[in-house]
């Protein structure tokens, strides 16, 4: 770790009152239509003795903008884990834009342009949804944080971004509205204008990502101003710009780093949430992670992804 960053977080046994609940409700709502596509959102709620309306964590699964779906069974300990602790844990489909498409790369970025385009309109949809109807879900409006693996990291990263600098595509969101925290699983953010900046400073953001992730670069891809910039980069100008972060650096890991800290480092993800979105400690935290016992597979490439 860098000197003059805090080096570890303490008191991770300081956790949220668990809410001692009966059981996981599911319901299934349709959130959008666009074309003949219904867009659904899984919530998944506790039977539990909540009045007060509840933060909400929406989820947005991976799978390159090629496939993947909300109720993959890969995240449901993630959902479980969150609902018990007295969210409203909300995973949303969105339009896939790169099935059948070629591998993006700095000469071939408008068909990933495009599809991250739609997650991102797909997810405010979303958003908007949830705001609309709050009384009834018991969601607290003003406590709505957004999550994503792989490409839904790239989703909510993207989608924070936007919204900060108030570009069109966020102008479907209350002029008003904030989301309270951000938590990536091996994103980045699309750029046509170098290092992303912001108008307004994002929202507390966790970041993990694998050092030798080469599918969602770790640093960035980029072709003069045009490029993907992945957490490594990003994280160096939040602490440039004062804004609060916590980064898992997973070193010497690849692109595996998008799934398994939804299983492993469940209480780490709530004390993020605790301390810098819930009591807004203005904190930068880098957390530089080896594992000796995980075997990587740092192989799995743009090209080999797309092209198989």
């Amino acid at each position: 770790m860098k000197a003059g960053k805090l080096f570890v977080i303490l008191g991770l046994l300081s956790c949220f009152s668990v809410a001692q609940a009966v059981g996981i409700q599911k319901t299934i709502l349709t959130f959008d239509v666009k074309g003949n596509e219904e867009l659904k959102m899984d919530i998944y709620s506790v039977d539990s003795i909540f009045s007060s309306p509840q933060p909400c964590l929406m989820f947005v699964f991976g799978g390159g903008f090629k496939e993947g779906k909300r109720d993959d069974p890969g995240y449901r300990s993630y959902f479980d884990y969150f609902a018990k602790k007295g969210f409203v844990v909300v995973s949303i489909d969105y339009r896939l834009g790169m099935k059948g498409e070629k591998a993006p790369g700095v000469f071939n970025t408008k068909p990933l342009e495009n599809a991250i385009s739609l997650a991102v309109s797909d997810l405010y949809s979303a958003t908007k949804f949830l705001i609309e109807k709050a009384d009834s879900l018991n969601i607290d409006k003003n406590r709505i944080l957004i999550s994503g693996s792989s490409a839904g990291a790239i989703t909510v990263l993207q989608a924070e971004y936007e919204l900060k600098n108030r570009h069109n595509i966020a102008s479907r969101l209350p002029q008003d509205f904030s989301y309270a925290g951000v938590i990536s699983f091996a994103g980045g953010i699309f750029s046509i204008e170098g290092m992303p900046t912001y108008a307004v400073p994002p929202a507390p953001t966790l970041f993990f990502h694998g050092s030798a992730d080469k599918l969602v670069p770790y640093k960035e891809t980029r072709l003069f101003n045009k490029g993907m910039f992945g957490s490594k980069s990003l994280t160096k100008n939040f602490h440039k710009k004062n804004y609060s972060y916590l980064f898992y650096s997973m070193e010497g890991l690849g692109h595996e780093v998008a799934s398994f800290p939804m299983n492993e480092f469940l209480p780490e993800i709530e004390q993020f949430i605790e301390n810098f979105v819930f009591e807004q400690k203005p904190w930068m935290v880098e957390v530089y992670f080896t594992d000796k016992q995980r075997k990587t597979n740092a192989s799995i490439t743009p090209s080999s992804y797309y092209n198989k």
